[in-house]
């Protein structure tokens, strides 16, 4: 926005300041970065301590009245611990915003624990891309509802694998001691991608909203020529 002020003649000071603020290394670490998790995380009150459960029958039922059957109470979110002020240590792409924006300076040690981590299986690699909530995350493939399955805990998607390439593609031609690292995943998630979208495609005969984390398959809105087709720019390597 402060360039394109700059090229109009506009006002830019103010997007300019905003943008330093929001580039700054040392206030986003000293805010967002969890050392005992080794990540970039929120901040704010959080709990992974609950589950769905049915909820129990009233117990001041009126004379006659039946209770509900136990399989007609809809699951509720029970909360077995309070939330309490802390890092919300799940890691999954919201860990990797200050990485996937290009944020983090190329000499950061930051940067090399990120960069070990997008190539760890337990956590966001697969072979088809990389999936949205590590695999060893405590909601993990769980349903957020009980009619509403998994959605962004698990599911590979690829508006934010787009991002994901892009900064290996950016670090990767920029100095620095990961630049050769992120040289090397840059091929491999870039050629994951694609290679699974194009072979869903030939079985399907669509471009998907989603991808399973496990096997790789189309899942969700189909036709999907959405930000999945944000793999035209992969292929090209248009970032």
């Amino acid at each position: 926005m402060a360039d394109i002020s700059k090229t109009l003649g506009e006002s830019w000071e103010e997007y300019q300041a905003t943008h330093d603020l929001l580039s700054n290394n040392d206030l986003l670490n000293k805010l967002h970065w969890s050392d005992s998790a080794h990540q970039y995380s929120d901040y704010g009150l959080h709990t992974n301590n609950v589950k769905l459960a049915r909820p129990q029958p009233p117990k001041n039922l009126q004379p006659g009245q039946q209770p509900p059957m136990q399989q007609q109470l809809e699951k509720e979110r029970v909360v077995k611990n309070q939330p309490s002020l802390r890092f919300v240590d799940t890691f999954g792409y919201v860990s990797l915003f200050p990485f996937l924006l290009k944020i983090v300076d190329p000499s950061s040690e930051k940067l090399e624990q990120i960069i070990t981590d997008l190539r760890s299986t337990k956590l966001l690699w697969t072979q088809y891309g990389l999936r949205s909530l590590a695999k060893n995350a405590a909601l993990y493939g769980k349903h957020n509802t009980e009619h509403d399955p998994p959605y962004w805990r698990g599911s590979i998607w690829i508006n934010m694998n787009y991002l994901a390439v892009s900064a290996l593609h950016h670090y990767s031609t920029t100095p620095g001691p990961q630049q050769e690292q992120a040289r090397i995943l840059y091929k491999q998630l870039r050629n994951n991608l694609v290679n699974n979208i194009i072979k869903e495609y030939e079985r399907t005969g669509y471009i998907w909203e989603q991808y399973d984390d496990k096997t790789g398959e189309g899942k969700g809105s189909h036709p999907f020529t959405g930000w999945s087709a944000l793999v035209v720019l992969i292929m090209a390597e248009k970032y």
